[in-house]
């Protein structure tokens, strides 16, 4: 599929990856979703809560497993794209580049595969917007708590039309 190709039909590329977007998360404290400047689009972190609700709480590596973690981050990635349609007025073909993607990780101490926990939001970017549209630099940090006591958090910047 050429570049213009994965531009023009993103609405559709959600039904055939028959994914469902939530609700745009309302922040709990002094912040907004998302903020463009000129054509780049900064999203806020989102935890991994599906329309309201925490879906996964607790650490990584000490009751959450890495197949879990890994979804946790993928619900946020969601989350992350439908802010990012809000904030493109509902045409996410308004999308040239996924920038770089921020990973934060409850986890245990000794917990060392915080790189593949985020893998969940990656892999979702890469398969909604493509290889060319999807790829991003990235970080993926280890921390002791995330807000509301989410597993994951993840936040991306993304250069828009």
């Amino acid at each position: 599929m050429s570049l213009s190709e994965e531009i023009v039909n993103m609405e559709q590329r959600l039904l055939d990856l028959n994914i469902e977007l939530p609700k745009v998360p309302r922040p709990i404290a002094n912040f907004i979703p998302w903020k463009r400047q000129g054509d780049i689009i900064y999203l806020a972190g989102q935890v991994c809560e599906w329309n309201g609700e925490v879906v996964y709480q607790g650490k990584v590596g000490s009751g959450i497993d890495l197949e879990t973690a890994q979804d946790a981050a993928r619900i946020c990635a969601l989350n992350l794209v439908a802010a990012l349609r809000e904030a493109l007025d509902n045409d996410l073909n308004k999308v040239r580049s996924c920038i770089r993607v921020g990973g934060f990780v409850h986890c245990a101490p000794d917990f060392l595969s915080v790189p593949h926990v985020i893998n969940g939001a990656s892999d979702l970017f890469h398969a909604l917007f493509g290889s060319q549209i999807g790829a991003h630099a990235r970080t993926a940090v280890g921390v002791a708590q995330l807000p509301r006591g989410a597993s994951v958090e993840v936040d991306a910047i993304f250069a828009v039309a």
